[in-house]
């Protein structure tokens, strides 16, 4: 290989690859291979460290986009969420991105609150730009898409998409047979709003679940949930109303940790006591559970596990092309018994009532 010429004429600025080239006086095919670390290339230690250097000197960045172009790999994946927040969705991202960097790849994020306009215009955006797949949190996709997917909390089978979600029929078990045992028999429900992924589901497994055990689901101590937030004040408001109305019930059963966390202070306020008083059991498992006072019952979703483990899929479908594509991948929930949920006392209902009037009175 030819001398160099690092004494000479310094390559002109910005650096490309073929002035590189000329200012070592080698091959550009040569310096690619070092540069991109191409293996299988018998090229002597002290010239790859003389390109190195010359990448190093000269600030010398090998273009993505034209080895992309050239492998049809931009190791890239777009990621889909409703929002960008603590909780349910930062936890399965935080999966999903230590699996990826493990993997040499790159993600983008996209949040859509839940618009369909948006659900049906990002994926294309986040392909256009070079996305090789697409895993979706929480996000209703109606159709296939030209790149493998996997949403995570997804329902619909759809061809070409593989669902990673949690068995809601065995979590409803755990919680609803928990707090049977605890001997509660008026439960107040939390339902979740009609655009999150896992409502219609888990709704439909608690019925289920509380049919098996004789439990009435009383309309008067069912929550709807409609606002589109991740903050405690999900679960706040409508349980102050509740107890606002002097509904007898000695336990409920919260849609997500968040709302829980709001439920326990809208109790806390009311002059009523976790787990003596009103049992609380929650959903999810969030970091923020078992620090709360008193530390929160709830159904454990494994939501880091469940993210590396969409893109683990995903990535072993974009690695495979024309593999067949499984339509569901069923995780295991699991009962974190802590301090919010105790045994059903006596005449809790008559406590209830009397503290609702005593702050009517007040009034």
């Amino acid at each position: 290989m030819g001398k160099g010429r690092e004494a000479g004429r310094e390559p002109a600025i910005p650096v490309t690859l073929k002035s590189l080239a000329e200012y070592l006086d080698l091959n550009p095919a040569t310096i690619s291979v070092v540069l991109n670390d191409v293996p299988g290339r018998s090229i002597p230690e002290a010239t790859r460290e003389r390109i190195r250097e010359a990448a190093r000197r000269f600030k010398y960045q090998p273009s993505f986009v034209a080895r992309s172009l050239r492998n049809r790999r931009t190791q890239t994946i777009g990621i889909l969420v409703p929002v960008l927040s603590d909780g349910y969705q930062t936890e399965v991202m935080a999966g999903i991105g230590d699996y990826l960097l493990q993997n040499d790849y790159f993600y983008f994020i996209a949040h859509h609150h839940h618009r369909a306009d948006l659900i049906e215009q990002y994926p294309r955006m986040l392909i256009g730009r070079g996305s090789e797949g697409i895993i979706g949190i929480d996000t209703q996709l109606e159709h296939d898409l030209p790149v493998p997917v996997v949403a995570v909390a997804g329902h619909k089978t759809i061809p070409g998409i593989t669902n990673v979600i949690l068995d809601h029929r065995r979590a409803a078990e755990l919680a609803l047979k928990h707090l049977y045992q605890l001997g509660h028999r008026e439960i107040a429900f939390m339902r979740g709003q009609p655009y999150s992924s896992d409502s219609e589901s888990r709704w439909a497994s608690i019925l289920k679940c509380a049919a098996d055990l004789g439990l009435r689901v009383n309309p008067e101590l069912t929550i709807h949930l409609e606002l589109d937030i991740t903050s405690p004040e999900l679960g706040y408001p409508p349980v102050r109303r509740l107890l606002q109305k002097g509904r007898h019930f000695t336990a409920i059963f919260c849609f997500n940790d968040m709302a829980a966390i709001g439920a326990m202070r809208a109790i806390h306020e009311a002059g009523l006591r976790i787990p003596e008083d009103v049992s609380v059991v929650g959903f999810d498992d969030i970091e923020h559970a078992s620090f709360q006072t008193p530390s929160l019952t709830t159904v454990r979703q494994p939501l880091h596990s469940m993210g590396r483990l969409a893109a683990e899929t995903l990535l072993n479908q974009i690695h495979s092309p024309g593999a067949p594509t499984k339509p569901e991948i069923l995780v295991k929930p699991q009962l974190m018994t802590r301090e919010s949920s105790g045994p059903c006392k006596e005449k809790v209902g008559h406590r209830i009532k009397s503290k609702a009037k005593s702050r009517r009175a007040s009034v």
